[in-house]
């Protein structure tokens, strides 16, 4: 059956196709209907972010049994959750059940790398559709994990379920620091390249830097990944909210006489 099928039985979907386009904006009207329906109603983001990330663990547990079934145990590239969108797990995980300053690094990275991680797969998915058809178990997954990514995303700013700071950016590269470093200790063990941090991944974009950075590649995408998302979305939240403040001056000002 081709939604169950083995890796190379079928003609992959490829990037950049029908298949992917229908994919990407079919994710995309759905995201954006259940961020009208949230918006309209006064949803528990909380109980949203607990349910999602039950979810999306349930999901992990089928892809990664789907794979090891199919591929067998030796490469762990393909099933062991050491990503940076796998960092969507973890940091549900935290939001939804611990608490204090572990529970932060979670709502951190929800309200920061979910976007970034989320809307780069949507446009360049290069870990599941040059693989496998569009109508693919690996595929549907994926695109569903990488919709709710952003889903969740946009939803805890809209809501502004979480208030950024500058220096919250200490929880952030705490969590993808943390994940790297592990990520580069089973790279080394198991020749692997989990988190794209240890050799050569073949992309258009980090395969270039790879050629350029060598030696220096792991430490560089270490870097990029612990703080550029935060810091993208930071700002970006900044300028939308220091706009949204200037217009209602605006407003103040024509509307009340001095």
């Amino acid at each position: 059956m081709k939604f169950f099928a083995k890796i190379g039985e079928y003609k992959p979907c490829g990037i950049y196709t029908l298949g992917h386009f229908v994919l990407m904006l079919t994710t995309l009207l759905l995201i954006a209907l259940a961020l009208f329906y949230a918006l309209k109603k006064d949803v528990d983001v909380a109980k949203i972010i607990k349910k999602v990330t039950v979810v999306i663990v349930m999901m992990e547990i089928i892809i990664i049994g789907f794979k090891i079934y199919n591929n067998g145990w030796g490469n762990i590239n393909s099933y062991v959750p050491l990503y940076y969108c796998s960092l969507f797990i973890y940091a549900g995980i935290l939001s939804s059940f611990a608490k204090g300053k572990l529970k932060r690094v979670g709502d951190v990275f929800l309200a920061t790398g979910t976007i970034v991680g989320g809307l780069v797969f949507i446009f360049y998915p290069a870990t599941s559709l040059p693989d496998y058809p569009a109508f693919h178990l690996v595929s549907i997954h994926s695109f569903i994990f990488h919709g709710l990514m952003i889903y969740i995303g946009l939803l805890v700013n809209l809501k502004n379920y979480v208030e950024l700071k500058l220096n919250d950016v200490k929880y952030y590269a705490s969590l993808v620091g943390i994940i790297c470093l592990l990520a580069i200790i089973i790279n080394h063990l198991f020749n692997s390249n989990l988190m794209f941090i240890s050799d050569r991944f073949d992309i258009f974009l980090l395969r270039d830097i790879y050629d350029v950075m060598q030696g220096f590649y792991p430490l560089f995408v270490a870097l990029v990944q612990m703080f550029l998302p935060f810091y993208a979305v930071y700002y970006l939240r900044y300028l939308i909210k220091n706009k949204e403040f200037t217009k209602i001056k605006k407003w103040e000002h024509s509307v009340i006489p001095n």
